[in-house]
């Protein structure tokens, strides 16, 4: 009789822990769902807005930077009112704005580098992880550029360089958390980036070291004597 009431209430604990999983599993893959739903909505929003203003003032690179700018103004103020955001955000908001210079024929280099500039800079002023955020707006250029079917070296390697430059106009901490981030930059430019960050100076005794070694030159090692036995043959 206990045999079957264990057997029973196991039975009904397994099936309330295989309810409970099942009911968690399903939540996240729901909310994962609203949270690409959510990004591609923002990409396209800013594709279209992006492409529709430059095709109503005349599309050229002024007026393409223009409203990159004000773009990222309006995303990084949207995030301010609702209290977060921007990490979630940067990546579909440059994607958006690179398709949409592209639809238009723009100059999407430029763009690219005004826009991680642009991203970069509203990070600071609202004291996001900017490192985080730069790396967002990166993946979102690249991923941009592929699906366009543009030159992803080239401008992979130009946002980098352009998100070196506007770190370091806050200084040396800005640029290792740019560079620590943009080192190992997804979306299959791993190598470019890497190529993209400057290099280290080599140090005066590593200099020295490669000069002295130049001018020394190098002693060929002695040979080894070689002996050898002759043995006598008997004479018959």
């Amino acid at each position: 009789m206990n045999d079957h009431k264990d057997n029973t209430s196991n039975a009904t604990l397994g099936g309330e822990l295989g309810k409970a999983g099942k009911t968690v599993k399903e939540g996240i893959i729901g909310s994962l769902r609203g949270i690409n739903e959510i990004e591609a909505e923002i990409t396209t929003l800013v594709r279209n807005t992006v492409s529709h203003t430059l095709r109503t003032t005349g599309s050229t690179a002024t007026e393409s930077i223009h409203i990159t700018k004000e773009i990222i103004n309006g995303a990084i103020q949207a995030t301010e009112e609702v209290g977060t955001g921007l990490i979630l955000s940067a990546k579909n908001v440059a994607k958006g704005v690179i398709m949409g210079v592209s639809d238009v024929g723009g100059d999407v280099v430029t763009v690219a580098v005004q826009t991680v500039k642009g991203t970069f800079k509203g990070a600071a002023e609202i004291g996001a992880d900017i490192g985080l955020v730069t790396r967002r707006s990166v993946d979102g250029i690249i991923e941009a550029t592929r699906e366009m079917g543009g030159n992803v070296e080239a401008v992979a390697r130009e946002v980098v360089l352009g998100a070196i430059e506007a770190a370091s106009t806050i200084g040396n901490t800005a640029v290792k958390a740019v560079k620590d981030m943009l080192v190992g930059v997804a979306e299959g430019a791993k190598e470019v980036v890497g190529a993209a960050l400057p290099k280290p100076s080599p140090t005066s005794s590593s200099l020295e070291e490669k000069k002295l070694s130049k001018e020394t030159p190098q002693e060929a090692p002695e040979k080894p004597e070689i002996t050898t036995r002759t043995k006598g043959r008997k004479q018959e």
